[in-house]
């Protein structure tokens, strides 16, 4: 079990030290090709001005916190990165190339996995199901084809596996009836089996109980031990602090500032989003 595992993670002066317990973060090694970049990113919506000359990187092997107030452009930066909207001006790269999602299918296609906050599973299908959404293994021939269900449950097995999840519920338990932060793990564990190389993760921690949270972010962990480029969007610094290695932090749609995480204190970053905010 990796040192910077954060499954017990308590409440309060707890987290402070998970935080001071974490060793200095590797810098990004010269020449390091990003797997997802934002260069110079602006993007409007009528009068309203969302972002502005917004630029990150992502490496694989690398955990990148977002943070910033609400209205500071979060959203509709990892709607643009994931090909929900086009930016206005500016590129997205991936692995060093330029690229233009036309939707978030094609997002997808390239590697790049989006965990909405309120979208990590889809509430009428099982467990399995939720798994293999979009990429159903069938058996049958031509219009006769049904979906081969002893083949999606070693699936949805060999991705909870793969995450290090125990899953306790049965495989045809429905999403509506499990916690939010086991949504958030299938959402995760689908995401790693598919293989994609970005995932990005929107609140994935909000509104869940300690322990909850601790074991999500076990799994993003693991997620950047696998190799991932991961892009955590969170309101909670402690959070950030605990599992990232680099930080940017917006405030009206503008780069407020990206540090290593072992360059900036949790103080700081609370007095930076409170001075820009």
């Amino acid at each position: 079990m990796s040192e910077e595992r954060v499954s017990n993670l308590p409440a309060g002066s707890g987290s402070e030290d998970m935080i001071a317990r974490r060793p200095p973060v590797e810098p990004i090694p010269a020449g390091a090709v990003p797997v997802l970049e934002a260069a110079n990113i602006s993007k409007g919506f009528g009068a309203t001005t969302a972002l502005v000359d917004v630029s990150l990187k992502a490496y694989s092997g690398r955990i990148l916190a977002l943070l910033g107030d609400n209205g500071a452009g979060k959203s509709t930066l990892i709607k643009i990165l994931s090909g929900v909207f086009p930016p206005d001006a500016g590129q997205l790269l991936f692995n060093g190339k330029p690229v233009t999602f036309a939707n978030p299918a094609d997002a997808r296609e390239r590697g790049i996995a989006t965990v909405f906050q309120d979208l990590a599973v889809c509430e009428l299908l099982s467990v399995t199901r939720n798994i293999v959404l979009g990429r159903e293994p069938q058996k049958g021939f031509g219009p006769f084809k049904l979906l081969d269900l002893k083949k999606a449950e070693d699936m949805a097995r060999s991705a909870l596996h793969g995450l290090g999840v125990r899953w306790e519920r049965g495989l045809d338990e429905r999403g509506a009836n499990i916690s939010g932060g086991e949504r958030q793990s299938l959402a995760i564990a689908r995401a790693m089996f598919f293989g994609s190389s970005a995932l990005i993760l929107d609140e994935p921690t909000s509104a869940l109980a300690v322990r909850q949270a601790g074991r999500v972010l076990d799994h993003i962990v693991r997620a950047r031990e696998q190799g991932q480029a991961v892009i955590l969007i969170t309101h909670n610094f402690r959070h950030a602090l605990s599992v990232a290695d680099d930080i940017t932090v917006l405030a009206q749609g503008r780069v407020a500032g990206q540090f290593r995480r072992d360059q900036v204190e949790l103080d700081e970053l609370t007095d930076l989003v409170a001075r820009v905010g």
